[in-house]
């Protein structure tokens, strides 16, 4: 980990921080969303519940500076579960630290802790900062993303 950073479980108290490093995760993706959006994920991320998305933040010199979502669900190839990487994001001013490897790696221990068989994630190709991080933490997939807004 990360020296200095403590990675741990998103608390209803963070919701503020939570809150400013989201919004600056869709602001980097050119997204907004309403209002709502932001209350019912925030509400499913502390939920627990089994199928619903969960969250680490990390703390360094006693704030927060940067999250992770994340969820394990089945595989139609696989008998264990699998983990989904959705979102990761850390502050600018701490980036270069090992914010975003810490909670890449807190993500590989939670997900095998939980019997999940592997962690996968996504990313913009032009995405290059993350993407030299990425390179050294999984091996790129061959796959190619289509999705169709309903």
């Amino acid at each position: 980990m990360a020296k200095g950073v403590d990675i741990r479980p998103l608390r209803r108290e963070d919701e503020v921080e939570w809150r400013r490093l989201w919004t600056d995760y869709l602001t980097f993706y050119e997204t907004k969303l309403p209002e709502d959006v932001y209350r019912s994920t925030f509400e499913r991320l502390l939920s627990g519940g089994e199928g619903e998305f969960r969250a680490l933040v990390a703390v360094a010199d006693g704030r927060t500076v940067g999250l992770t979502h994340y969820l394990l669900h089945r595989s139609n190839w696989s008998i264990d579960n699998i983990c989904y990487l959705q979102d990761l994001y850390a502050d600018p001013d701490v980036r270069g630290r090992g914010i975003g490897r810490a909670l890449i790696e807190a993500v590989y221990i939670n997900a095998r802790n939980e019997g999940a068989a592997k962690v996968y994630w996504m990313t913009q190709e032009f995405n290059d900062t993350a993407r030299a991080l990425y390179d050294r933490l999984a091996v790129k997939s061959p796959f190619v993303v289509y999705q169709n807004p309903l």
